[in-house]
């Protein structure tokens, strides 16, 4: 039987894909509906409530608007930082887990460590900061970009920080996503991160087993 995975903030599973690459049945939950979710089981749920028990591993991506450089400014009260009450209730499980989020929110985990599409062949820069508990990630390597990354940083252009959009078709490549709009891929990380991280999760379960 293959080991248990949550993946609570799923989206349409970017994260989820990952984990299931690495050999895991992985349940995700996220308060809205998404149709387009990957995964082997989906519930409509808030993920800070959500049962934990029964799982073997728990991925977590709380929502980062009001942490991340691209929100305005001015908008960026409106979102609470959920990382610290989503720690607690980890933490509590007893279960080994992964925190994900963005750069800007690294000063909030604990002993963060940077993974980027650069470092998996992805013709991508997409920085996203870890904390993992109950077990150890090792072999991690530098950033290597190539000349013109594609950088996935949103959905509108701005005028106080011009960007280049990229296509929903670039960015499907770019990340190794090839079911999401471009909004979603806007809000997801490519698999290859999570299979990273999942891979060394279960190698930790079989040890203890």
């Amino acid at each position: 039987m293959k080991p248990r995975a949550l993946d609570l903030f799923c989206g349409a599973g970017g994260a989820t894909m990952g984990l299931m690459r690495a050999g895991f049945h992985v349940t995700g939950v996220d308060i809205n509906n998404q149709p387009r979710y990957v995964g082997d089981c989906f519930r409509i749920a808030d993920a800070l409530r959500y049962p934990l028990e029964g799982f073997d591993f728990i991925w977590a991506s709380p929502v980062c608007k009001g942490l991340s450089q691209v929100t305005p400014k001015a908008r960026r009260g409106k979102y609470p930082n959920q990382i610290p009450a989503v720690r607690e209730r980890l933490t509590a499980s007893g279960i080994p887990f992964t925190i994900e989020n963005v750069p800007s929110a690294r000063v909030h985990l604990r002993r963060p460590f940077l993974l980027c599409g650069s470092m998996f062949g992805l013709n991508l820069r997409r920085h996203r900061f870890f904390e993992v508990s109950g077990f150890e990630v090792g072999m991690r390597w530098p950033c290597y970009h190539r000349k013109n990354p594609v950088l996935i940083t949103g959905t509108h252009r701005r005028t106080y920080e011009p960007r280049y959009e990229y296509t929903v078709q670039q960015c499907r490549d770019a990340s190794g996503i090839d079911w999401m709009t471009r909004k979603e891929i806007d809000e997801a990380i490519p698999p290859a991160y999570s299979e990273f991280i999942g891979r060394q999760a279960i190698e930790y379960l079989r040890r203890a087993a």
